[in-house]
């Protein structure tokens, strides 16, 4: 199974490809794409969206998971940040590619085992979990990692939950 982890934003929005065979995860593709912050909203969403369909075509997921917003006091960043997330969403949906959301909590939890866990301790263990020289930079890549590896291990819940009923 291949899985692209997606960490939205409207200026910086980490990727992660990882490949899940049976217990295994390894990592494939990671990075960012990022937008001018002098830049329209609608242009950059636009090229937000085609980074991300360009993305979604070159590594074809079987899966993209994506990290749900957490709303902050500032209603115009929610609501642009919502936006931004749309378009990826909206990116995988248009390349038949099955998306599934995890929130902050969930992502924490499989990664780590605790879900107040810091970013440092999460940033971490994906690097150990997919022998990784080093942390990947920027943090929004290293979260989009996180995120593919937390439905990966979701999955093998799941199964174990099947079998069991």
């Amino acid at each position: 199974m291949r899985i692209l982890g997606i960490d939205p934003g409207i200026a910086l929005t980490g990727f992660g490809v990882i490949d899940k065979e049976g217990v295994r995860i390894k990592a494939g593709s990671y990075g960012h794409i990022s937008t001018e912050s002098h830049t329209p909203v609608p242009d950059r969403l636009k090229i937000l969206y085609d980074d991300m369909a360009n993305i979604v075509q070159e590594y074809r997921p079987d899966v993209m998971a994506v990290e749900e917003l957490f709303f902050n006091k500032n209603a115009k960043t929610a609501i642009i940040a919502a936006q931004a997330r749309g378009v990826i969403i909206l990116s995988a949906v248009n390349n038949d590619v099955k998306v599934v959301e995890y929130t902050p909590l969930q992502v924490k939890q499989a990664v780590i085992g605790y879900g107040r866990a810091s970013k440092q301790q999460v940033q971490f263990m994906v690097k150990e979990l997919l022998c990784l020289k080093e942390i990947p930079k920027p943090d929004d890549t290293a979260d989009a990692l996180a995120i593919a590896i937390c439905h990966a291990n979701s999955v093998d819940i799941m199964k174990q939950l099947d079998r069991k009923s």
